[in-house]
């Protein structure tokens, strides 16, 4: 099977996250495309289930070595691709001139949260110049990672291009209540929150903050989805509350459900080590939006291009826990806003975030 199009890139699923969905979904939307991404346990499973080729490196990461580059410059060759995707330009970009000598003559790179991160250290900031240097088209998130990256990359070459959400999955629920009684919530507010478990989304701060929302609503529940690293800090800190519930990481599939048994989604998300560790957008903002709830999100990195403050859900300190308690227990408190915030995030991703659109600048692009 020919491709037109080689997607290069270290985030692709079955591992979980809102970059690999992205690039998932971009491929899924691009006729004559070809995937090259590492292994990750389960993968051949979903590999059979993709309409398109997926080859995969032996080891859960690439690195641009000089195997990796063979592999990459023979994939374009012989599937004739005219055109390079990097999922993410740092640090894979740095093969672009060996897969232009193969035969690529279009090369685009993808930036997220990271390379924003990149472009604030002097040392980085020259090796992401470099990588920009060999790319036609470098695309940003929003105004704040468009921002940062200005600082390494021509601005002629950047191109606003986030992720699209499919509405269709993500949406109220037909049944309302079906969730919570699935998860054995019903009939109590939940505050829920998708995201690996990291220091940087900022589970701890509701954890932290749990305490004054409970005395504002005593059977309120906080719903903290995902796995990471940082689950046993995060156990500790709960104390094993009842009221403070851990999934585990779920699969995709599932994430639907899990949104809907919300009423409220928290994530307060913030900045670390000087802007090296910041958010660069937040897909997991506009999933809850589509699936109608209010959003509570740090006031960090890219975040705020995905919450329309007041309109959408509100804006908080990450590291403030009295003003998350307060939002957290206003939104939960007075379930008309709540639900006013909803619907206008629901109509707000239908008509800016669709996938159709995302998938229509994709290829123009291409």
């Amino acid at each position: 099977m020919t491709a037109r199009v080689l997607i290069v890139t270290n985030d692709f699923p079955p591992r979980p996250g809102g970059i690999q969905s992205f690039v998932h979904g971009l491929a899924a939307r691009t006729p004559g495309v070809a995937v090259y991404a590492p292994a990750w346990p389960g993968c051949a499973e979903f590999d059979r289930r993709q309409p398109y080729p997926v080859v995969r490196h032996p080891t859960s990461l690439m690195l641009p070595t000089p195997a990796v580059a063979r592999t990459a410059a023979r994939l374009v060759a012989e599937h004739g691709a005219r055109t390079v995707v990097f999922g993410a330009a740092a640090p894979l970009g740095l093969l672009a001139p060996r897969l232009r000598a193969a035969g690529a003559r279009r090369v685009v790179m993808l930036t997220h949260g990271h390379e924003a991160s990149w472009a604030a250290g002097p040392g980085f900031r020259s090796v992401l110049r470099r990588i920009g240097g060999h790319a036609d088209v470098v695309t940003y998130l929003g105004e704040y990672t468009r921002a940062r990256l200005a600082a390494a990359i021509a601005p002629d070459k950047l191109v606003q291009l986030a992720p699209g959400v499919d509405t269709g999955r993500f949406r109220p629920e037909a049944e309302p209540g079906r969730a919570k009684e699935a998860l054995g919530l019903a009939g109590r507010p939940v505050v829920v929150c998708v995201s690996r478990l990291v220091p940087r989304k900022g589970q701890d701060r509701l954890i932290a903050a749990w305490p004054e929302v409970l005395a504002a609503v005593p059977d309120a529940v906080l719903l903290l989805v995902g796995g990471g690293p940082y689950r046993r800090r995060l156990e500790r800190l709960a104390g094993g509350h009842e009221s403070v519930r851990f999934t585990g990481t779920v699969p995709a599939s599932a994430l639907p459900g899990y949104y809907a048994a919300g009423d409220v989604f928290a994530m307060p998300c913030r900045t670390r080590w000087g802007g090296i560790d910041v958010e660069g957008l937040g897909i997991v903002f506009l999933e809850a939006s589509a699936t109608g709830l209010p959003v509570v999100a740090g006031a960090s990195g890219g975040a705020p291009d995905a919450v329309r403050h007041g309109e959408t859900g509100l804006l908080v300190d990450g590291e403030d826990t009295g003003e998350l308690a307060a939002a957290l227990a206003e939104l939960l408190g007075d379930p008309e806003r709540a639900r006013k915030l909803g619907a206008a995030g629901r109509e707000w991703i239908g008509r800016e975030w669709s996938w159709d659109l995302v998938a229509t600048r994709f290829h123009t692009l291409l």
